[in-house]
């Protein structure tokens, strides 16, 4: 329900960051104090939360479970394919203010970003 009423009782100490779960927060924290308890047995790669150890194994495994419906093309993580997807769609939604220039991914907008410091 927390979800529903906007509800956030759970609040960062360190930079006001809101939650509606204290778990949440209780992951969050990790980021200030720089624990990461979580780590790979292949390449020893430290996370901080489970889920994303989890998607970095398929780096190692070869597993690609996303799989793009319209050219069956695969990815081992789903914001991969959301952004594949793009490709499809033709959306550009990263938007440079300072020339005009669209950009499908926020990696090669930021690229291109630092071309204009």
């Amino acid at each position: 329900m927390k979800v529903h009423t906007g509800e956030t009782p759970y609040s960062c100490q360190q930079c006001g960051h809101r939650f509606t779960e204290k778990r949440s927060l209780e992951i969050h924290l990790r980021i200030h104090s720089g624990e990461k308890p979580y780590s790979c047995r292949v390449c020893g790669r430290r996370f901080i939360r489970r889920e994303d150890l989890k998607s970095h194994t398929r780096v190692h495994s070869g597993e690609k479970p996303h799989t793009c419906p319209r050219c069956g093309k695969s990815f081992t993580q789903k914001g991969n394919l959301s952004t594949h997807m793009r490709v499809h769609t033709g959306e550009k939604p990263f938007v440079c203010v300072q020339c005009g220039s669209s950009f499908r991914s926020k990696a090669n907008f930021n690229c291109h970003m630092r071309k204009h410091s």
